[in-house]
């Protein structure tokens, strides 16, 4: 299958529009982080997709948004929301509530750009050439490097990591869904759809596993503003125009540099030093990504 990508003018916003895309997709594990203590992580993601729906809507509605032409588009859609929103964000915040430090979960859903560039070519038809896979194997090199002096003996537990993982091929194998069957779906309708799917199936998951308590408080309240309006419906929206104009290995690799923007906000949010040795990982983490979307003048994306 070609996968010859759309090619939009350069213009200030969207050559920014990657390190936008790192900074706000960083924070998540920030808002994770000050809300949880308060709050049970399936609860805290239905409460957060249930205001997302109820946001949507009249937006929806006034902008006379178009909706999916066929239900095979609305299928896709919500698969693809169940993997990106159900699957990653579901199973991140259960680890995190499972005691496992948010630059460690950073850390092993960071591993995800490796996973997408060895399926894009299988499932989408793209070359993923020698000089990117350096520069993901060196982004590898520079995560681990970040968080490095996090990985101690008693951090987290053994089932936590595990749902990390889960978390980890949850958000690759749903970037390359989201790239083969929803790159051309409405921004409006299709968050939509899928803030929906993901809020019924949280809401369904904490009542069969949780209590349903929430402690509100001026952190929590903080916490799920800035993960409705600046995670779910910026850095998301973000994340989709990117997949759409954009190779998916290449999107994919700017969550590379997702651990070490989440170590500087935790460093001025919760005092959290960095070393050395996460200093040089960031260097090498940014080093990758770039070598990974460095293209020649002239060149045109596969």
């Amino acid at each position: 299958m070609s996968t010859a990508t759309t090619q939009t003018p350069e213009t200030p916003f969207l050559m920014a529009m990657p390190a936008i895309f790192v900074f706000l997709w960083s924070t998540g594990f920030i808002g994770a982080k000050l809300g949880l203590p308060y709050v049970e992580p399936l609860m805290f993601l239905a409460t957060r997709f249930g205001i997302c729906v109820l946001l949507m809507i009249p937006v929806v509605l006034f902008t006379r948004s178009i909706w999916p032409a066929r239900w095979q588009d609305f299928a896709h859609i919500s698969v693809s929301g169940l993997l990106m929103h159900g699957g990653y964000l579901g199973f991140v915040f259960m680890s995190i509530d499972n005691g496992v430090p948010a630059g460690i979960s950073s850390l092993i859903v960071g591993i995800q750009p490796l996973i997408v560039a060895a399926l894009a070519g299988f499932l989408l038809g793209e070359t993923v050439i020698l000089r990117q896979w350096i520069g993901l194997l060196l982004g590898l090199v520079g995560v681990f490097l970040v968080v490095l002096n996090k990985l101690s003996i008693g951090e987290g537990t053994t089932f936590g990591m595990f749902l990390s993982f889960v978390a980890l091929f949850s958000i690759a194998i749903g970037t390359l869904y989201q790239k083969k069957y929803c790159a051309q779906m409405n921004l409006k309708t299709g968050n939509l759809i899928q803030f929906f799917v993901a809020g019924v199936y949280f809401y369904l998951m904490s009542l069969l596993f949780e209590e349903g308590t929430i402690v509100w408080s001026g952190e929590l309240v903080f916490a799920m503003a800035w993960l409705v309006f600046v995670l779910s419906l910026g850095a998301v929206t973000l994340l989709y125009i990117l997949l759409r104009n954009g190779a998916a290995a290449n999107v994919s690799s700017l969550f590379y540099l997702t651990p070490p923007c989440t170590a500087i906000v935790a460093y001025f949010l919760f005092d959290e030093k960095l070393g050395l040795i996460a200093l040089i990982g960031m260097a090498v983490a940014v080093i990758g990504v770039a070598i990974v979307n460095y293209n020649p003048a002239g060149t045109k994306s596969s």
